[in-house]
C-alpha cells in the first residue's frame, strides 16, 4: 500500500486490513487479555465505520488507532471497576436481600453511563456530585472533603445535574438515561 492511498478517504476496509493484526496485537500486549483485546480491535474499527477519517500515512494511521485504542482501554478499566464496585456492594448484603439478575443488569447499566457522564467532567467536579448526591453528604462536609469553598461544590453538583439533565432529555425514548 503506498503513503497515496492514505492522502484520500482510505475505506475502513483498507484500514483494517493493513493495521487490524497489528492493532490486536498491541491491545492483546496491553491489556494480557486475547478476547478484551480481539473486542476493543473491532470496536475501534467499528467506530472507523460510524466516522470515517482521513490519514496521510501508514504511521498516521497507526498513531491514531493507538490514540482511539488506549481510550477504549481506559473505558474498559472503568466498567470493570464500576461493575467490581457493585458486586462487591452485593455481596454485602444477605442472599434473601439480593436482587434479580434482571435488577442487577439494570443497576449495572445505569451505573455504566453515569460513570460515563461523570467522566466528561473535572474529578473535582464528578467527586462533589458522587459526595452530595450519591453520599447525602452537605455541602460543607463536601467542600472540607474536596479542599473548595461550598460555593464551589454547588458550581459542581449545579454542572453535574445540567449533564444528567441534559442525557435525560437526549434519551427520553430510552428508558434508564440520565441520573435520576
Amino acid at each position: 500500500m503506498s503513503a497515496s492511498d492514505y492522502s484520500c478517504p482510505a475505506s475502513v476496509e483498507v484500514l483494517y486490513f493493513d493495521h487490524h493484526d497489528w492493532l490486536q496485537g498491541w491491545l492483546r500486549r496491553r491489556l494480557g487479555n486475547a478476547a478484551d483485546a480481539a473486542d476493543l480491535a473491532q470496536d475501534a474499527f467499528v467506530r472507523l465505520l460510524v466516522a470515517p477519517r482521513r490519514f496521510g500515512s501508514p504511521p498516521e494511521a497507526r498513531s491514531y488507532l493507538r490514540t482511539m485504542a488506549n481510550g477504549l482501554c481506559v473505558d474498559l478499566w472503568r466498567r470493570r471497576q464500576v461493575e467490581a464496585a457493585w458486586l462487591e456492594a452485593l455481596a454485602a448484603h444477605p442472599e434473601a436481600f439480593a436482587p434479580s439478575s434482571e435488577h442487577q443488569a439494570v443497576v449495572l447499566q445505569a451505573l455504566r453511563e453515569i460513570d460515563e457522564l461523570l467522566g466528561s467532567l473535572s474529578d473535582k467536579a464528578a467527586r462533589a456530585f458522587v459526595l452530595a448526591v450519591g453520599c447525602e453528604m452537605t455541602d460543607k462536609e463536601v467542600a472540607a472533603e474536596l479542599g473548595v469553598s461550598t460555593r464551589m461544590v454547588r458550581k459542581y453538583v449545579a454542572q453535574a445535574m445540567l449533564l444528567c439533565m441534559a442525557a435525560e432529555e437526549q434519551g427520553e425514548a430510552k428508558p434508564g438515561h440520565g441520573c435520576g
